[in-house]
């Protein structure tokens, strides 16, 4: 698998270390940290969530219907999926 280049963010580590407390290598650490979590595709957003909950108890009724309401607040909102496109990415 091809690795990406790490985007730079200098700007943004400027600023978290200028209008906070955390000094600039823990600023880095935080933004690689933030962005590898909405790195994720919709489908691994969707299988993630799907353990996740389920491992709390939820129902598979429950648990899509949140998904689907999480997903359009997403870094990059996907399309619209229904439930049974939901299940067919946990399930295949």
């Amino acid at each position: 698998m091809l690795e990406r280049p790490v985007p730079i963010h200098d700007d943004l580590i400027d600023h978290l270390a200028r209008t906070t407390a955390l000094p600039r290598g823990e600023a880095a650490r935080v933004v690689l940290d933030v962005l590898a979590y909405f790195d994720e595709t919709a489908e691994e957003f969707v299988r993630r969530r799907h353990r996740e909950l389920q491992s709390r108890g939820l129902r598979n009724a429950r648990i899509f219907e949140r998904i689907a309401a999480e997903l359009p607040y997403r870094a990059v909102a996907p399309p619209g999926l229904s439930q049974r496109q939901l299940r067919r990415i946990v399930y295949g």
